[in-house]
């Protein structure tokens, strides 16, 4: 029995969230973790882009079996491909390929060639913000791994937050870790991590649209590079 089947049934989420996110600011990642699962049981789900298995590594300690949502593209690099199905072989959750509703060519028999170049914001959200959308219907909260340090538009978000796009909640159990905080992680736990790190891709998106970055560079100056866009639309 998870704690929302011990409330009254008008329990209000956006109550729950502005609690939590107070309570839990600061604590330690897996009490987070803690905390989603016991409130939110099997209606908890994790999104992953395969850059790396930090928070499945974290969050299957927790609630093994978990679904993991992984939103393929269809533009993904084969590397990207290669670290979901090796997550899928060592870890024990349920990964859950959440596919557009027009595979790549149908979008660019419809669309025309190269949508990603000429108009990313509507590649983005065919291809992945309106997937994780659908794939989220049937939860009441996701894990997600977004962390202050990685964008502008990150330095504000919450441990808990309310998911008004999707009337959902969101739990970012790593939010404050650093970049040093996360390699070291990976590094004493053996966590799988992309390949493509290792050959100076700091930040993993599909493969039209990202590219490496030289020593010095932010490290998500390869994603959208020369195109002023620094999100998918998921996070937004």
């Amino acid at each position: 029995m998870t704690l929302l089947e011990t409330d009254r049934p008008t329990l209000d989420l956006e109550d729950i969230v502005e609690s939590a996110a107070e309570a839990l600011e600061g604590a330690p990642t897996l009490e987070v973790i803690r905390w989603a699962v016991a409130t939110f049981g099997d209606r908890i789900c994790l999104t992953s882009s395969m850059s790396d298995a930090a928070l499945i590594h974290l969050v299957s300690k927790v609630k093994p079996g978990i679904d993991v949502l992984f939103v393929d593209t269809g533009y993904h690099f084969a590397e990207t491909i290669g670290t979901r199905d090796a997550v899928e072989a060592v870890y024990p959750v349920n990964i859950i390929n959440v596919t557009p509703s027009r595979t790549v060519e149908e979008q660019e028999a419809a669309l025309g060639p190269r949508l990603h170049g000429r108009n990313p914001d509507l590649c983005c959200h065919l291809r992945k913000v309106e997937p994780l959308g659908r794939a989220l219907e049937g939860y009441m909260a996701w894990f997600s791994g977004i962390r202050r340090d990685e964008t502008a538009s990150r330095r504000n978000r919450r441990v808990v937050e309310w998911d008004r796009k999707r009337g959902m909640v969101k739990v970012n159990p790593i939010l404050d870790w650093s970049q040093e905080e996360m390699d070291n992680y990976i590094e004493d736990n053996g966590v799988i991590i992309n390949p493509l790190h290792y050959d100076d891709y700091p930040s993993i998106g599909c493969e039209p649209c990202t590219r490496p970055v030289a020593p010095g560079e932010d490290p998500r100056s390869g994603r959208w590079a020369g195109l002023g866009k620094t999100e998918c639309g998921i996070h937004l």
